[in-house]
């Protein structure tokens, strides 16, 4: 297997985005944290000049992981799961509270990357399943038709004309049971006869039959009455089908019930391609007693057209694709363009006043990360994956400890390091605005499906972002999602009652928002409140 293959199919980004575009990008769902975003956009741009190398080099680049460090709800996340859709990348956030040392009962740390690989593959067959669409849609209508006009194929079929034989029988004789030789044969009688044509001139000119048979036809005319009614039963059938198929594209047969086979069949995972977790002998053994079980049958279900449409597409997508060139694209892609975002690592380093405990699992998971880090081959369903070009971005508050904790081989496997600010005043109002998801814009639209149309004064959004600074400042600091919590407090009484008070307009005034949050503010524990 050449690296050449891996590296022609492989397209990294939609488009070749220069890093300052890719920083551009960002800063429409992400307010400031620019050092990350710089990082971010870098390590993205080298991806794209590593495909153009040569395959011997390609080999040689590995990918510089990062580290981000700052505290809970400053964009960290944010700005990885951005970047990945950006990149079109299959992307998978991870905790590293979650994972244990092998040998412990839970996860181990190779999931993570069977579960990018489920992901890529999810990704890449609905992207194939996308360029059928039309063609599924076509067969799909087609499946319609006959599930709506049922038995006109077999009608057509049982009119056809009989087989006639291609001569008229008049005797038979049999062969000397003894040859030449005098050896004996078994006799056999054969049967001979005319042409059926010239029976058929013979007929037409003998005389008019008695009266009794007056009431028959002879078989060349029986044949040829035959042939003509299937030909107008297809016509007329012809017809019918057009008709429907007209019907259902204008959409008069939505709600028209159809009896449609709806598969039974289980997904069985091989022996082979499985990973060893808990997770997948689970799944392989529910697989083995679900056939086992159903024995892969079809139940008979009566839907509406539009569900059952729905389902036809879904089959016939599935028909058209290939499975093995999705699951061939899918893990080259994952290899080559696959970002983890390991989240909460901070969680697992090892302070150095302290050892023991539990501690000793924490540096059991760091020790099981790092193979996966550096680059290591795992088994999964769909096959082994390679880790060597995986994208790693850690991030953690590191408020308890540091990243030196961390143990100094993983440290080493991400070499960027990059710091981001902590959020005031000025960063929230931006976010409030700002954004193409602000958060003013969310609840604007959510409340318009009510027939409520709220109008966020400039001062209003001020006194918002300056009430989450406080709040923030004065507990736990816990970033843009105090903005959650706060807009919350201030619309759950409108949300509450706009069914009952549309259609309004409601203007959110500096007036209206200190009188639902000033007595929270007020309040010295506002943690009741506001968390």
């Amino acid at each position: 297997m050449s690296e050449d293959k891996s590296s022609e199919s492989v397209q990294i980004p939609r488009k070749e985005l220069s890093p300052r575009e890719i920083v551009a990008e960002l800063d429409k769902y992400i307010v400031g944290q620019k050092k990350a975003k710089r990082a971010v956009a870098v390590a993205l741009r080298n991806r794209i000049r590593r495909l153009k190398l040569d395959p011997e080099m390609q080999e040689d680049i590995a990918p510089k992981n990062i580290l981000m460090i700052g505290p809970t709800g400053v964009g960290k996340t944010e700005i990885a799961r951005r970047l990945a859709k950006l990149a079109g990348s299959p992307f998978i956030k991870v905790e590293a509270t979650k994972y244990t040392e092998v040998g412990y009962v839970g996860r181990d740390v190779e999931s993570m990357i069977r579960d990018l690989m489920a992901m890529g593959f999810q990704m890449v067959k609905q992207e194939m399943q996308d360029a059928v669409k039309a063609e599924a849609a076509k067969r799909a209508e087609e499946a319609l038709l006959d599930l709506l006009l049922p038995g006109i194929g077999k009608k057509q079929e049982e009119a056809k004309p009989a087989r006639r034989p291609v001569v008229w029988p008049v005797g038979s004789f049999s062969i000397n049971p003894h040859n030449g030789n005098g050896s004996s044969i078994m006799g056999t009688a054969i049967q001979v006869g005319i042409p059926v044509g010239h029976v058929r001139k013979a007929h037409e000119e003998t005389p008019k039959l008695p009266e009794d048979n007056e009431s028959k036809t002879t078989d060349a005319v029986e044949g040829g009455v035959e042939a003509e009614n299937v030909e107008e039963n297809i016509h007329v059938h012809d017809e019918t089908r057009e008709k429907f198929r007209a019907m259902l594209r204008e959409g008069k047969l939505e709600d028209k019930l159809v009896e449609l086979s709806v598969s039974q069949n289980p997904q069985m995972p091989s022996l082979g391609m499985m990973g060893g977790s808990m997770e997948d002998l689970e799944s392989m053994i529910s697989g083995v007693i679900g056939a086992a079980v159903g024995g892969g049958t079809e139940k008979k279900k009566l839907l509406p057209i539009k569900r059952a449409r729905e389902i036809l597409i879904n089959e016939e997508s599935e028909k058209l694709i290939d499975r093995e060139r999705v699951t061939d694209e899918a893990r080259q892609r994952v290899e080559q363009t696959g970002i983890v975002f390991i989240d909460e690592i901070d969680k697992i380093a090892v302070r150095s006043e302290r050892s023991g405990g539990p501690d000793v699992s924490r540096e059991g998971v760091q020790r099981d990360i790092l193979p996966i880090v550096e680059g290591a081959t795992v088994n999964t369903r769909w096959g082994p994956v390679n880790t060597d070009h995986i994208l790693f971005i850690a991030a953690g508050a590191f408020n308890i400890s540091k990243p030196s904790d961390l143990i100094p081989e993983l440290q080493g496997r991400f070499p960027l390091r990059v710091e981001l600010d902590s959020l005031g005043k000025e960063d929230f109002l931006r976010i409030l605005t700002e954004p193409k998801n602000a958060l003013t814009k969310q609840y604007k639209e959510l409340l318009a499906t009510e027939g409520i149309e709220i109008d966020f004064k400039e001062e209003a959004i001020e006194n918002l972002a300056a009430l989450a600074a406080e709040v923030n400042a004065h507990l736990e600091n816990i970033g843009a999602r105090r903005l959650h919590t706060i807009m919350e407090a201030l619309l759950e009484e409108l949300s509450f009652d706009a069914p009952d008070i549309a259609p309004a307009t409601i203007p959110i005034t500096i007036d209206y928002v200190n009188e639902k949050l000033n007595d929270l503010v007020k309040d010295q524990d506002l943690g009741r409140y506001i968390l």
